[in-house]
């Protein structure tokens, strides 16, 4: 047997590889250090003049150190080896090494990352699963202040007031800068869009009856429970969140004090006490406005503009406006704590509840309104 020529595949970094080929026997040998910091060894079997029917992997005597990085290289050989269709023996390997081998082998095999795209069935399938299970924790969260509410009317001694009072200052009180802006710029915007179509027709003095029954039916509650479940609603995730994270309503339960009792009724008492104030106050606002532009486009009086919004408002009209104020701020007050008392216990949860909250406050509103729009006409109000 002639002695094999070895191939030029020596490589300048510590690890080795010397491919010699010979009587179509393709002989690895490996030396030097392997670490899995180190530069790599080239792998050259392009350069050979045939394919190999045999592949020999050995170790030089002059192998040192080795980790991971030996065996990665060896399964790649035995990888090009398979696709090449040439048989790889690796009897002269340590048994040691050979079953690291067959355990690195297998553990590569079995990680390969599976398919994870789902088809279309399969995306709905899991998007209605998780839509009940957050209808049915709604369900069970609405039932708690149900049950709340039962037991504080039997024992009203019980009603944490003064919590109530701070939380209706907040959120009544505090709200009234934002609300004022909002509202008025509503009303004025709605009496100029109005002025336009009206004077085409010498309807002016309609712009009163537009505005009127658009701020008081539907604008004025529509808009208030929209800023409130931005500001306060966003404000209730974020402090019970946070009482969450800190562990203060563990504390609470282990002292026997149901949470939705000490810190979500206050909230809904108050939230459903002001928004009806809140939105006559916005409807009074937004009627303002449009006295404003009426006055300075269509030189509509005053008195001639607050009569005509008199004749065409009666008394459903505001109270249907006051009943959706009402149901808004339950179901923002609802939406806030809601999130708030399932928030991670984390600041990006914190984060998160006072986001979902908001999302889920404005969902809330205008199924709500959507309701509202088919029962008031069923019952002609």
């Amino acid at each position: 047997m002639s002695r094999p020529e070895p191939l030029p595949t020596v490589s300048p970094c510590e690890a080795r590889v010397r491919v010699a080929e010979s009587a179509g026997v393709l002989h690895v040998t490996l030396g030097g250090v392997w670490r899995v910091t180190a530069e790599k060894p080239d792998w050259f079997p392009g350069r050979l003049a045939a394919k190999p029917a045999r592949l020999l992997v050995g170790l030089a005597e002059d192998l040192g150190e080795w980790d991971s990085s030996l065996l990665l290289f060896i399964h790649e050989v035995r990888v090009w080896a398979r696709a090449e269709g040439v048989d790889c023996e690796l009897e002269s390997l340590p048994e040691g090494m050979r079953g690291m081998l067959a355990q690195f082998t297998q553990a590569s095999e079995t990680a390969r990352p599976e398919d994870r795209s789902k088809n279309f069935a399969a995306v709905v399938g899991l998007a209605a699963q998780d839509a009940m299970g957050k209808t049915r924790e709604i369900a069970h969260f609405v039932g708690e202040c149900v049950y709340s509410a039962n037991y504080l009317l039997r024992r009203p001694h019980k009603f944490r007031l003064r919590d109530c009072l701070e939380e209706m200052q907040q959120c009544g009180a505090m709200s009234l800068p934002i609300v004022s802006l909002i509202s008025l710029l509503v009303g004025l915007i709605m009496a100029y869009q109005s002025a336009i179509l009206m004077r085409q027709f010498g309807a002016d003095i309609y712009v009163a009856d537009a505005v009127g029954l658009v701020m008081v039916r539907e604008l004025g509650a529509m808009m208030t429970a929209v800023i409130l479940a931005g500001r306060t609603g966003a404000a209730f995730a974020a402090t019970l969140g946070n009482m969450r994270a800190n562990d203060e309503i563990d504390a609470l339960e282990t002292l026997g004090i149901r949470p939705v009792d000490f810190l979500v009724m206050p909230r809904l008492v108050a939230l459903g006490l002001m928004m009806p104030l809140l939105a006559l106050y916005a409807n009074f606002l937004g009627i303002f406005g449009g006295m404003i532009v009426s006055l300075g486009l269509l030189d509509i009086p005053p008195q001639a503009y607050w009569v005509q919004t008199i004749s065409a408002i009666d008394l459903s009209d505001i109270s249907t406006g006051l009943i959706k104020a009402s149901i808004f701020g339950l179901l923002v007050g609802l939406a806030g704590c809601h999130r708030g008392l399932l928030a991670e216990r984390s600041a990006a949860g914190v984060g998160q509840a006072a986001t979902s909250a908001v999302v889920m406050g404005l969902l809330l509103i205008i199924l709500a309104d959507a309701f509202f729009a088919v029962a008031f006409n069923l019952f002609g109000l």
